[in-house]
């Protein structure tokens, strides 16, 4: 994904501002050996942007000033408390020969067709949504994806059950989950009333057969 920035030279608080109300954001640039470097982007179209999930966990083309493009990542975006406005941004470059350590988004599949939702009726619970990946940026994944279609009743999917792209390794330790399946609240209920129930049933025939004695 290709990014469009130029230059900022002008620096501070009321600089910043003066530049968010001609509809440009203000960010920097950083990494690698060069200097840090302060520039200005087109506020409509970051905010475009930043609403794709992949502008979030991929190497993007950063072409400033019209020259050639650097990789870089985005690493933080300040948005303002309430209203839709983009405050700041941050990106590192990125060297190819480097590894990079990216928060990549998790995508569930086949949920609905698992034994544990199909046949159980369980509740499928994301603990993670996205995870912590170190390779080397061609290797980036956009996302990863977890296939649920063998999940079963009470089951869990742990980090080390992920299907990793290659050259692709995660942080997290390899017995954290990622997924549960539990039992909906109200069929919990029914099974710790049932042996109750049974027993109220079971003597109702015996003051019936004690009565019909008398």
């Amino acid at each position: 994904m290709k990014v469009v920035a130029t230059t900022r030279s002008a620096q501070g608080t009321s600089a910043s501002r003066r530049l968010r109300r001609t509809g440009k954001v203000p960010g920097i640039v950083y990494g690698s050996t060069d200097s840090p470097i302060s520039i200005e982007l087109d506020h409509n179209d970051l905010f475009h942007a930043l609403r794709k999930e992949a502008f979030h966990s991929s190497i993007l083309d950063l072409e400033l000033d019209g020259g050639k493009a650097s990789s870089v990542l985005l690493r933080d975006v300040q948005m303002h408390p309430f209203k839709q406005q983009v405050l700041h941004i941050d990106f590192q470059r990125v060297a190819a020969d480097t590894k990079i350590h990216v928060r990549v988004p998790l995508h569930f599949v086949n949920a609905e067709t698992s034994p544990a939702v199909k046949i159980s009726a369980n509740v499928v619970s994301h603990v993670m949504n996205d995870i912590e990946v170190i390779c080397l940026p061609k290797d980036l994944p956009e996302f990863i994806e977890i296939d649920l279609g063998e999940l079963e009743a009470q089951g869990a999917v742990h980090v080390s059950d992920l299907k990793l792209p290659a050259g692709v390794s995660v942080t997290p330790q390899a017995e954290e989950v990622v997924v549960t399946a539990t039992m909906p609240q109200e069929m919990v209920e029914a099974v710790v009333a049932a042996p109750e129930g049974d027993a109220a049933a079971s003597a109702a025939p015996a003051a019936t057969d004690k009565g019909d004695k008398k």
